[in-house]
């Protein structure tokens, strides 16, 4: 049996653009090149039908360890919890004071971005502590 070791994480949402740049700000990831032949995005839009244009994006680690994020623009909007979220491994390693120093300062800088902080979940003796966000389109991701 192959195993496999690439996987690609995708989010359905209403502006691909705006929320693959906001993923980007936040992991550190950069725009995908534009598909072959095209020397940018806006280049391969303009081939494409008008309702075609802005139904997708996607980042990649510049490192290419990480998972390829795609954006998918949907028509009905976010309604219930997400099933799958992201865990930001901002803390790792830290604990007490130091891993909410940090877990705040990450907070407020992605705040600055769009994020919104939904609720700090202190340590609790098995888990240690992290903040509950959404992005800009009020997915939930925690701050771990």
């Amino acid at each position: 049996m192959a195993s496999i070791r690439k996987f690609q994480v995708t989010f359905d949402c209403a502006e691909p653009e705006r929320v693959a740049r906001f993923w980007c700000e936040v992991l550190g990831y950069v725009v995908a090149p534009p598909p072959e032949g095209f020397a940018s995005w806006d280049e391969f839009r303009r081939t494409l039908p008008p309702e075609d244009r802005g139904a997708a994006f996607a980042c990649v680690d510049p490192s290419g360890v990480g998972p390829r994020l795609y954006f998918q623009r949907v028509p009905e909007g976010k309604v219930v919890k997400n099933r799958v979220h992201l865990d930001v491994r901002v803390g790792t390693g830290l604990v007490g004071e130091e891993r909410l120093a940090v877990l705040e300062a990450e907070c407020e800088r992605l705040v600055a971005l769009g994020a919104v902080r939904e609720r700090l979940l202190p340590a609790d003796g098995v888990d240690e502590s992290c903040i509950v966000m959404r992005d800009v389109e009020g997915n939930e991701f925690c701050l771990d």
